[in-house]
């Protein structure tokens, strides 16, 4: 069950996670409800996370930009510069590689679709489960880790260049910008050719959402996919199976 902003549950009491050292990771948590951050910042405390606080926009990307943290929950609806401009000057003009997730509400979501085009790894709508939110962040930043991890050979299709190992994309020479959760997709499918996928495999296998993720995320992620490769080429190559999900055909 959600619970409402004033309703949040303090975390539970206990030890803290024990982390090796040098290994914790950095959550910015940006939002001017002074419970939201609160609670989220206790919870993820508790998971072992390093938590910095920002309560606007301008504080939010000076203190980003002076310590990069490793992922960054973001309200949309912020005082001053609201949260998909803090995700433009970070992520777009600055070129900070973090992780995003979007705090929304209901009525934000065509604001939550452009976060997601922009790059936006995933969104929680308001009133959400705290619990929930850290374990969105672990999977998150588990992607992230298996990202550096990666040792696979060159995917090579016609003209086109999948590289997992510096997580490039080219296309006769020219390099594609794709975001990270772009490169996920596309390398998951493209090494499975012929596969048919569901949306709700994708969240997991991809998203790592183990079923919290909302699908509708695939949907964007896939048309965006397809635009940056090309409308003919993108489509051809990930094909749409109706009634199932989505394959990739060399």
């Amino acid at each position: 069950m959600h619970l409402r902003l004033a309703e949040f549950p303090r975390p539970a009491g206990g030890n803290m996670v024990e982390v090796e050292p040098g290994t914790k990771q950095t959550v910015m948590v940006v939002d001017d409800e002074p419970t939201i951050v609160e609670v989220v910042s206790g919870y993820l405390k508790r998971a072992g996370f390093d938590v910095t606080t920002a309560a606007d926009g301008p504080s939010a990307i000076a203190d980003a930009l002076k310590d990069p943290p490793d992922l960054i929950v973001l309200d949309l609806m912020l005082p001053e510069i609201n949260g998909l401009e803090v995700m433009r000057v970070l992520v777009e003009v600055e070129k900070l590689d973090l992780a995003v997730i979007l705090l929304t509400s209901k009525s934000e979501e065509s604001d939550r679709l452009v976060g997601l085009r922009r790059g936006a790894d995933d969104y929680v709508v308001k009133p959400f489960s705290p619990a929930e939110l850290v374990a969105r962040v672990e999977a998150v930043l588990r992607r992230g880790r298996a990202r550096n991890d990666q040792t696979a050979e060159p995917i090579m299709v016609g003209d086109l260049v999948i590289d997992p190992s510096s997580r490039i994309v080219t296309s006769s020479g020219e390099e594609i910008p794709l975001t990270q959760l772009e490169f996920d997709l596309l390398a998951f499918l493209a090494a499975r050719p012929g596969q048919a996928f569901s949306r709700d495999q994708l969240m997991e296998e991809v998203w790592e959402s183990d079923g919290f993720g909302d699908t509708g995320t695939v949907t964007v992620h896939v048309r965006r996919l397809r635009a940056k490769l090309g409308e003919d080429r993108g489509g051809d190559l990930i094909e749409t199976v109706w009634g199932i999900g989505y394959r990739f055909r060399p």
